[in-house]
């Protein structure tokens, strides 16, 4: 088996794979912010899934070549950046107009399956195969995340935070995965994002009392992330140098499969007295005043044609969009056609 890794890691990303990997970055810290959302769907709907697993796995070698460090800072940078900044806000914001962000977030997830068919075709057994799986379970993981209550503390223990910051970077690596979701099935969605909250507050507001203090819980969630992100980054590769076609399967139905747990059509539910929110009775009208929106359960409701339209066009711009940023560059530089093939 020749190895042609080391030619490709020694060249520079060219302008193309750059736009992608800042583009499926961002988008990757956004939807990592939200539960439901995977952040390594957007990634792979960026088209620059393949670089991203290629330059982990490469980085973990240690290998002296420029090329992974630069894939890795311009995908990681700005999902770093998106995170920070909005980790304050964007839960509520979500929650507030979720039809929106969450048609939006269709439509992109959507566009990257052109991407991911150009890189599969033709398909075979064993990567249809794959899809069909695939796409079960993450039909039956939106039925779960429907049904199977969550608990949520809102404190965070060291341990905890470290696992919240691996099972958040697995599912950044890992497309069809909610990082948001498996949060909150933990117990850790809001003891992390807190964390995170703290230390910008700290950070812009100059409190090195504070910032001291934040820091204890941004390494447990760093030294997760990046035992998280190395592992499953190098699984995944090692799955596409050793089975592509199947591998490549898996990711398509993935893909498709993450539509099931996007439906945009809910609203927030104001909690009552009586109500169950994270495990525990609401018994008192003040308590159920006192609990946070991004804490209120959701239900399915009836869109007027107003907001399927709506929903309609939402998707079709982000189809656009994440189809647009795919098709960048797309018949260079290996990234589409063929990303186990660099390594067979």
């Amino acid at each position: 088996m020749t190895d042609h890794t080391t030619d490709r890691s020694s060249s520079l990303p060219s302008p193309a794979v750059m736009v992608r990997c800042v583009v499926g970055g961002i988008l990757m810290g956004l939807a990592n912010l939200v539960p439901g959302i995977s952040g390594g769907t957007m990634l792979l709907a960026a088209g620059a899934y393949p670089e991203f697993v290629d330059a982990v796995a490469a980085i973990t070698t240690l290998r002296r070549r420029l090329r992974p460090w630069i894939i890795a800072a311009l995908v990681v940078g700005p999902a770093v950046i998106a995170i920070g900044a909005l980790a304050g806000s964007i839960r509520d914001a979500v929650l507030e107009h979720r039809w929106v962000a969450f048609s939006l977030f269709i439509g992109l997830t959507l566009g990257g399956v052109p991407t991911l068919w150009r890189m599969l075709r033709p398909m075979t057994t064993s990567s249809l195969v794959g899809c069909v799986v695939a796409i079960v379970v993450m039909a039956g993981l939106a039925i779960l995340q429907e049904t199977t209550p969550t608990t949520d503390s809102g404190v965070g223990s060291l341990s905890g935070l470290f696992v919240g910051g691996f099972a958040g970077a697995a599912a950044m690596v890992l497309p069809g995965v909610s990082g948001g979701y498996l949060l909150l099935l933990l117990g850790q969605y809001v003891p992390v994002l807190d964390a995170i909250s703290a230390f910008t507050d700290a950070a812009r507001a100059g409190d090195m009392s504070a910032l001291a203090s934040a820091m204890v819980s941004i390494s447990a969630i760093g030294a997760g992330v990046v035992l998280g992100v190395v592992l499953v980054s190098n699984a995944i590769r090692w799955l596409l140098h050793r089975y592509r076609e199947a591998t490549l399967g898996v990711l398509l139905g993935l893909l498709l499969g993450a539509v099931a747990g996007l439906w945009p059509f809910r609203h927030s539910v104001e909690p009552e007295v009586g109500s169950m929110i994270r495990g525990e009775r609401i018994e008192t009208v003040e308590q159920a005043q006192a609990v946070p929106l991004k804490r209120w359960p959701t239900a399915r409701f009836s869109p007027g044609g107003g907001q399927v339209f709506g929903a309609a066009g939402l998707i079709v711009l982000g189809f656009g969009i994440s189809w647009l940023v795919g098709r960048i560059g797309g018949s260079g530089e290996g990234t589409s056609e063929n990303p186990a093939k660099a390594d067979s």
